[in-house]
This record gives C-alpha cells, sequence and structure tokens, in this order.
C-alpha cells in the first residue's frame, strides 16, 4: 500500500495475457464507488505520472485500476519484478489490445454490479488504443468483452500527429520493423510541447521510466493505429457504446483536427466532443483551473452514463 496523504492505492504485480508480469495500481473510491474505470497511460510515460489525477477521482465515487503497459514504466523496467523477455518498447499493437480486454475482464470480475468505462490518455497512446479497443473486426478484443463496457473516454487521442512524420520515412521505419523490430529507434517528444506547467515539463527529463526511445515495430504500430481507425475500424464501433473525446487545440503532439473528423465519422448514438481552446497536449498536467475542469468533465460524463445504466437496468 502507498499514500502520500491520507487517501491511498494499492500496488501489486499481476500476471497478464500469457503470464507476462504488470505493475498495477488500484485507487478504491473513498466512497461508496459508483463506477470503475480502467485507465490506459500514453507513450513513453508510466502510470505514476497520473497519480494526482486518479487520487481526485477516487474522491468522487470512482474505482480506477492502471497498469504500466507492455514495454514501458516498471512493467518494463523493474528489474526485480519484470517478465524475463521484457524491454523498454517492446510491444506490439495485438499485444495491447489483448492486455487491455485482460484487464477490462479483470475489473468486471472484480467489481461485477457496477459500470466499466475504458479510459486512456494518449502522451501518443493511450487514448488511440481505448478508441481502437472496440472497433476491431477480430479477436482480440472478442466482442464479448466490448459489451462489458459501459464507456469510454478518449484524451488526446493519436488519431494523426500535429506534425507527421514523412511518408518515406514511415515506410523505411515499417521496413526496419520486419527486419530488426525491437530495435531502438529514437521518439523523443519535446518536454515544452506537453503542458503550459513548467513544473510538469522540468519533471519529464530526471524521471528514470521515462526513457526517449521505442522500437521500430512499437513506432511503426503507433503510427499507423491512428488512421486505421480514421479511415477503417471507425465503421466498427457499436452504435449503444457512448464515448467522449477530449482534446486541446493547441496540441503540439497529436492533431485535434483528426479527433473532429473521427467524431464527425463515428456512428454512436451517444457520443461527445469536448476542445479546450488553447490547451496542449496533456489536459490533465494543464494549469490555471484546467485541469480540474478537464477532470470533472469525465467525472460528471461517467456519472450521468451510470444512472442511465442503472435505468436501463431497471427497464430490463
Amino acid at each position: 500500500m502507498a499514500s502520500s496523504s491520507s487517501i491511498a492505492y494499492a500496488e501489486a504485480w499481476l500476471p497478464g495475457p500469457g503470464e507476462h508480469q504488470f505493475y498495477t495500481r488500484t485507487y478504491q473510491a473513498t466512497g461508496t464507488a459508483r463506477a470503475t474505470v480502467v485507465f490506459v497511460h500514453g507513450f513513453a510515460e508510466h502510470v505514476g505520472r497520473h497519480e494526482h489525477a486518479h487520487r481526485y477521482w477516487q474522491t468522487k465515487d470512482i474505482t480506477v485500476f492502471t497498469f504500466d503497459q507492455r514495454g514501458f514504466g516498471r512493467t518494463a523496467l523493474d528489474a526485480e519484478h519484470k517478465s524475463r523477455d521484457a524491454a523498454y518498447g517492446k510491444e506490439t499493437f495485438e499485444d495491447q489490445m489483448r492486455d487491455i480486454e485482460f484487464w477490462v475482464q479483470h475489473m468486471k470480475k472484480e467489481h461485477p454490479d457496477l459500470p466499466l468505462f475504458l479510459v486512456g490518455q494518449s502522451m501518443v497512446r493511450g487514448g488511440g488504443l481505448v478508441l481502437s479497443f472496440p472497433t476491431q473486426s477480430k479477436p482480440p478484443p472478442a466482442k464479448e468483452s466490448v459489451e462489458l463496457l459501459t464507456g469510454v473516454i478518449g484524451m488526446s487521442p493519436l488519431i494523426s500527429q500535429t506534425a507527421p512524420v514523412s511518408r518515406l520515412l514511415r515506410k523505411a521505419g515499417a521496413a526496419m520493423a520486419l527486419l530488426t523490430p525491437w530495435l531502438p529507434f529514437p521518439a523523443e517528444v519535446p518536454p515544452e510541447d506537453l503542458s503550459h506547467d513548467p513544473a510538469v515539463c522540468n519533471a519529464i527529463d530526471p524521471d528514470p521510466l521515462i526513457k526517449k526511445h521505442g522500437t521500430f515495430r512499437g513506432l511503426a504500430d503507433m503510427l499507423s493505429m491512428g488512421e486505421h481507425l480514421l479511415y477503417d475500424t471507425y465503421k466498427n464501433w457499436p452504435k449503444k457504446l457512448p464515448v467522449l473525446l477530449l482534446h486541446g487545440t493547441q496540441d503540439k503532439v497529436t492533431s485535434h483536427k483528426a479527433s473532429e473528423e473521427l467524431y464527425g465519422k463515428l456512428d454512436a448514438e451517444d457520443k461527445k466532443l469536448s476542445l479546450y481552446e488553447d490547451a496542449y497536449h496533456e489536459l490533465t498536467n494543464e494549469p490555471d483551473g484546467v485541469k480540474e475542469r478537464f477532470w470533472d468533465e469525465c467525472i460528471a460524463w461517467i456519472h450521468a452514463h451510470v444512472l442511465e445504466a442503472h435505468a436501463e437496468t431497471a427497464r430490463l
């Protein structure tokens, strides 16, 4: 158990798909839990960067489960606990779909009576993954796993980059991904592009769990993921699955215009796009009251859909 005040989270190393070891945290709701969340962090970061947000959410009757993704954070770097084949940036899109499905099923088993939401923050990755999760035409995930969800929230998702990599470099990278998939390749996001808060930016480089590289396979999958979603798999979005998209209009990493385009294409009966004027990539780290407004919007959206889920259950 860890805590920086009276509100605590539970840490655990848990086996995921193929017995791969994952570092996990659970932020138990401090009151009576009304909903659960599986939270997926972004590229080249870790769950510890979101502690301030998750501690806030748990005070709003929401239990948050989160994990350092395969290939990142402690899951990739903890010498004592990590899996033998774990390495920084060593992951594929298929791995990540399977991992998310596993933890969605895990949380539903832990809290079968509570509505479950899938939430992703992109430091180029998490938001795109959770939006891709319900759209796959073949497992993973299985249709039954998608049906466990009450709603999906994509925060600054990677649909396309604000400044896209050239097609020539993309083709070269894809070729290298076939030849040497796990060879490290530089992939630095300038810290000053993430937030208007200097303290957030200054904490990036000293963080031992953030590395400035990925792998050829991981980066190739990441860049193609958004394109597939925007131009193809969006057609598979379940009509009855609510979705909330949030993006800053001055995001220098992922394109808010692409989020707008995806929003227009999604054939969901219940969808919302929320743009934050002049905000950078990490809405959860924006100062001057922006992050609190952002959190409150997400929490209010979850609470509203909890009520709808209970109303639907009562009708049945």
